[in-house]
């Protein structure tokens, strides 16, 4: 019986990344049509409710799906389809809408000090057990896409709160969350890792509330004007 499955289970657990990374990289210049001309630093503002959910959703696919790609193979191989696989990532997506709303509840109009408090606050974020726990929970087996999708947003909190305060709809700052992002879905979780990336983020609040004309994106792109 083993032999018989394994076939189609070794075929969907390389199929169903494949398609995975297949959106995400679709989702990267939709991304970018869709964001043109919204790109405002710290004065970005969301617009309309369904308009920025549905931007949300297009950019976290492109964001966390490479990262998701591996949970995704487990998921596909454990319950031997295409469309567990398939499932698995929508509800993963489904989970990121929810974020996506409570971002917009949370985003109000704000300059570089209280930008820069965030992502202080983001960096301080890297060091608590509660991250520590959703990141080593984002490495595990997860039974559902709702399961795997609420670590990972427990994991990357701090992440998505930059974004949302540096420039939500800056291409810039979605690639810098998520090359750190999918960094740690991929790699253990090491003191090594993970603290120089804490620092990093505390030294860039910094940075945002002394001197904000050093850090890309708080002004408004020319494209935008």
């Amino acid at each position: 019986m083993v032999s018989v499955d394994s076939p189609r289970h070794t075929a969907a657990s390389a199929a169903a990344p494949a398609l995975t990374l297949l959106l995400a990289a679709t989702c990267w210049p939709l991304s970018a049509r869709l964001m043109d001309g919204m790109d405002m630093g710290v004065a970005t503002r969301p617009g309309p409710l369904g308009f920025f959910v549905a931007v949300w959703v297009i950019m976290m696919a492109a964001m966390m799906l490479p990262g998701a790609a591996p949970a995704v193979a487990r998921h596909a191989r454990a319950s031997g389809g295409v469309l567990a696989g398939s499932l698995f990532v929508g509800t993963y997506l489904g989970v990121w809408a929810l974020a996506g709303v409570a971002a917009f509840a949370l985003d109000r109009p704000h300059g570089t000090p209280a930008a820069g408090a965030v992502v202080l606050a983001a960096g301080a974020y890297e060091l608590t057990p509660v991250k520590r726990y959703f990141r080593r929970r984002c490495r595990e087996q997860a039974c559902s896409g709702l399961e795997f999708g609420l670590c990972c947003a427990g994991s990357t909190l701090g992440l998505m709160a930059v974004l949302v305060a540096l420039d939500v709809m800056s291409l810039f700052w979605m690639a810098v969350v998520t090359v750190l992002a999918g960094a740690q879905k991929l790699v253990p979780a090491k003191a090594a890792v993970d603290v120089p990336v804490a620092l990093a983020l505390i030294g860039l609040g910094l940075l945002t509330v002394v001197e904000p004309s050093l850090v890309p994106g708080l002004a408004p792109s020319m494209t935008a004007m």
